[in-house]
C-alpha cells in the first residue's frame, strides 16, 4: 500500500513538472514580453507553478519542479544567457542560505563524538557507494572509465544533504542531533577535501579541453511585431566557423546576417566579408525559418563551410567509424568485388559471364580440347 501510494505521487509529479515545462518553454518562445528582465522571472515563475501544482494535486512537488526546470534549462529560450545568470546566482544565494541555516543550527562542542563516524561513512560513501552507484547508473551509456571516475570523486557536498538532514530534526525525530553532526561533518570535511582535488583530478584523467570545434553561442530575442527572431551568435576561439565568407554560410531563404561586431566595432557585412573568431553576428531570420538558420549556423561552427556535404566533426567521426566496421565485417563480399573487378578486366566475354555467375568457364586457350577441331573461330571468321 505505501509503495503504490509513492509510486503515485511520483508518477503525479512527474506528469505535472513535463507538462509545466513543454508549456512554460512553448509560451516563451511564442509571447514577447515587454523587456528582457522580465523572462528569468517567468522562468521562476513557472517552476514555482509546476511545484504548487504537483504538490495540490496529492504528487511530488520537487520531482515537478526539478523536471520543469530540466526542460527550461534544455530548451531553446529567449535571452537564454540572461536566464542562466539569474538562475545561478538565485542558486547561489540558495545555498548561502543553506550554509548559515547549517551553522545556525549545529552544537560545535557535540560534533566531538561524533567527528570520527562521519569520517568512517564519508570514506565508505567516497570509495564504495559512490562508485558503485556511478558504475550501475552509467552503464548502459558506456561513458569512459575517466569521466566515470571523475564523476565516483565529486560527491557528498552541498546543499542536499543539509536539506535532507534539517527534515528528521523538523519532525523531531528521535537521534536527529547526531545525523545532523554527521551530516555536518560530512560536508565540512569533504568540501575541504574533494573541491581543491577536483582540477588536479580532471588533469590527471586528462579531461581537459577538447580539441574539437566548440560550439556557437546562440541567443534568441524574438520580434512579435515582424514575426521573426534576431539571433545574436558569437563565434568561440575553436570554431571552425573561422575563415568562411558570409555567403558561404548558405542561410535559408528568409534569414540574413545583418550586423558584425568585432574588435568593438559594428559593420554591415558583405557576402565576401571573412567571418574571425571573436565575432558577433546579428542574424535575422523570419518565424518559419528560424530553426533551420540556428540548426545551419551550429552545422558551420562545427564542420565549417562544406558542413553540408561532409557533415560535422562528429558526423564526419561517426561515418569513419562506420565504415571501419564495414570494412572489419566484410569477408567474402569483399573477394566478390574484387572477382568482379577483376573479371571485367578479361577479354573473353563467355569467361566474364561466367565468372559473375560463379561458375568456372575455363577460357579457350586453358582448355582446347573443349572445342571441336575444324570449328571455325568466330571471331576469325568475322
Amino acid at each position: 500500500m505505501l509503495l503504490g501510494e509513492i509510486a503515485l505521487e511520483l508518477a503525479i509529479g512527474a506528469a505535472v513538472g513535463v507538462a509545466a515545462g513543454f508549456l512554460g518553454a512553448y509560451g516563451l518562445r511564442h509571447v514577447a514580453l515587454p523587456a528582457s528582465g522580465l523572462y528569468p522571472i517567468a522562468v521562476m515563475a513557472i517552476a514555482v507553478v509546476a511545484y504548487a501544482a504537483g504538490a495540490l494535486a496529492h504528487g511530488s512537488g520537487f520531482l515537478a519542479v526539478y523536471l520543469a526546470s530540466m526542460i527550461l534549462g534544455n530548451a531553446k529560450l529567449p535571452h537564454a544567457p540572461a536566464n542562466r545568470g539569474f538562475a545561478e546566482g538565485l542558486g547561489w544565494i540558495a545555498q548561502i542560505g543553506m550554509f548559515v541555516l547549517l551553522g545556525l543550527l549545529v552544537t560545535p562542542h557535540d560534533l566531538v563524538n561524533d567527528f570520527w563516524p562521519a569520517v568512517v561513512i564519508g570514506l565508505v560513501l567516497t570509495m564504495v557507494a559512490r562508485p558503485m552507484e556511478v558504475l550501475l547508473s552509467l552503464l548502459p551509456f558506456r561513458i569512459p572509465w575517466q569521466e566515470q571516475a571523475l564523476m565516483s570523486w565529486a560527491g557528498l557536498r552541498g546543499a542536499v544533504p543539509i536539506i535532507l538532514a534539517t527534515i528528521p530534526m523538523v519532525s523531531k525525530v528521535e537521534g536527529s542531533e547526531r545525523i545532523f553532526n554527521i551530516v555536518f561533518v560530512l560536508v565540512v570535511v569533504y568540501t575541504l577535501v574533494q573541491g581543491p582535488t577536483l582540477p588536479w583530478l580532471a588533469k590527471a584523467l586528462k579531461l581537459g579541453a577538447s580539441s574539437d570545434a566548440s560550439d556557437l553561442g546562440v541567443e534568441s530575442a524574438p520580434l512579435e511585431r515582424l514575426r521573426g527572431h534576431l539571433l545574436s551568435v558569437g563565434i568561440p576561439e575553436a570554431s571552425r566557423m573561422h575563415g568562411v565568407e558570409v555567403a558561404e554560410l548558405r542561410l535559408p531563404a528568409g534569414a540574413a546576417v545583418t550586423l558584425v561586431v568585432r574588435d568593438e566595432k559594428s559593420f554591415v557585412p558583405g557576402p565576401t566579408t571573412v567571418l574571425r573568431h571573436g565575432d558577433e553576428l546579428l542574424v535575422v531570420a523570419t518565424d518559419p525559418v528560424r530553426d533551420a538558420a540556428e540548426r545551419r549556423l551550429r552545422a558551420v561552427g562545427q564542420g565549417g563551410k562544406l558542413a553540408g556535404w561532409l557533415g560535422t566533426g562528429a558526423a564526419r567521426r561517426r561515418s569513419a567509424r562506420r565504415r571501419a566496421r564495414r570494412r572489419a565485417s566484410t569477408g567474402p563480399d569483399t573477394g566478390r568485388r574484387n572477382l568482379r573487378a577483376e573479371t571485367w578486366r578479361t577479354h573473353d566475354p563467355r569467361d566474364r559471364r561466367n565468372r559473375l555467375r560463379g561458375g568456372a568457364f575455363p577460357r579457350r586457350e586453358d582448355a582446347p580440347s573443349l572445342y571441336h577441331e575444324g570449328t571455325p573461330d568466330r571471331t576469325n571468321s568475322a
